[in-house]
């Protein structure tokens, strides 16, 4: 059966559906639509860096506080080739969302910059970062916008905008950000976080559907913070992760890879491409295998209405933020 596939929308435009949806389901009066649907502040700013061989680029940053209407704006930051304004306003929209749901007292906000960090030595990283923080200071602090790590960004990078911010300060503020090496007050277990809450909500849904997760066949897009996590849970379960896939390339082992060797390999290689006892997939392969569960934990849109149709798992677990977009939700409803 052949499936009509409408122009996919950028991130911000799906998020937007998706809340219009969501909206009418509740029967939302306009006068609220109105008040929550659209970001609060939006700040792009341009920062000129001095690369190592002493040329000075230009980058593109951004910061956007969606909402502040129930405490400070909270969200990660994200140094990554495809950061644009639009996309960067999406994720905060979700942030806010994320934290009403929940019940904690935060709004929602996101950061990036538009650059390619793998080809940028530490030293260069690290002046975009102060530059970076220098640029958004005005809108950030403990008591309104606390920023966090996103793709791409780690807890040195939220240490370079702790020492920025606080040296701006005149005294330490550790409260800026969230994710920092925990010598600097920085938590036990962020790292691992949110992929052990998608274990957890595919742990409850597993049990509901009666699907023993023994045995269960897991396919994951993306083995950053979050797909590692995940995997390393549901393997010490006994699920069988069959396929995974990153930027760099996926792999793929019918009988399951060992994932603490996968994970060891990528730290010592920085990909998962040439796991031994694992042979290399196509990512159109991976999102249309034969599985329980599918995880995608990489970038948002990664399933949309030209490939959901290929889709064959029982359960989508989304890691990563936004991955489906409406196309695709209304395809695998269907």
């Amino acid at each position: 059966m052949s499936v009509a596939v409408v122009s996919e929308k950028n991130p911000y435009e799906a998020a937007i559906e998706n809340f219009d949806l969501a909206a009418d389901a509740l029967d939302l009066a306009t006068d609220m639509r109105n008040m929550i649907k659209y970001p609060e502040r939006v700040l792009s700013v341009v920062l000129p860096v001095r690369m190592d061989d002493g040329k000075v680029l230009r980058f593109d940053g951004y910061r956007v506080q969606h909402s502040t209407a129930r405490g400070p704006a909270k969200g990660g930051i994200r140094f990554h080739p495809n950061v644009t304004v639009d996309e960067v306003k999406a994720r905060a929209a979700w942030m806010t969302w994320k934290c009403a749901v929940v019940n904690i007292p935060f709004g929602g906000a996101k950061g990036g910059v538009t650059c390619h960090p793998e080809d940028m030595s530490q030293a260069e990283l690290e002046r975009l970062t102060r530059r970076y923080t220098h640029s958004i200071l005005p809108l950030i602090g403990p008591a309104q916008d606390i920023p966090a790590p996103d793709v791409n960004t780690n807890p040195q990078v939220m240490a370079w905008i702790m020492d920025t911010y606080s040296m701006m300060k005149g005294y330490p503020v550790p409260g800026v950000v969230t994710g920092k090496p925990i010598g600097l007050g920085g938590s036990l277990g962020r790292k691992e976080a949110t992929g052990h809450g998608v274990y957890y909500t595919l742990e409850s849904t597993c049990s509901h559907l009666r699907i023993p997760i023994k045995g269960a066949k897991v396919v994951v897009q993306g083995f950053g913070n979050v797909g590692s996590a995940a995997a390393h849970m549901l393997s010490s379960h006994q699920a069988r992760i069959t396929a995974v896939a990153e930027s760099t390339g996926s792999i793929y082992n019918k009988d399951g890879l060992d994932i603490p060797k996968l994970m060891r390999h990528k730290e010592k290689t920085g990909s998962v491409v040439g796991f031994a006892a694992s042979e290399p997939i196509t990512p159109s392969e991976l999102l249309s295998m034969k599985c329980d569960v599918l995880i995608p934990a990489a970038l948002e849109n990664a399933i949309h209405g030209e490939n959901a149709a290929r889709v064959k798992a029982r359960i989508i677990a989304e890691g990563a933020n936004g991955p489906l977009t409406p196309e695709a939700d209304r395809i695998l409803e269907a």
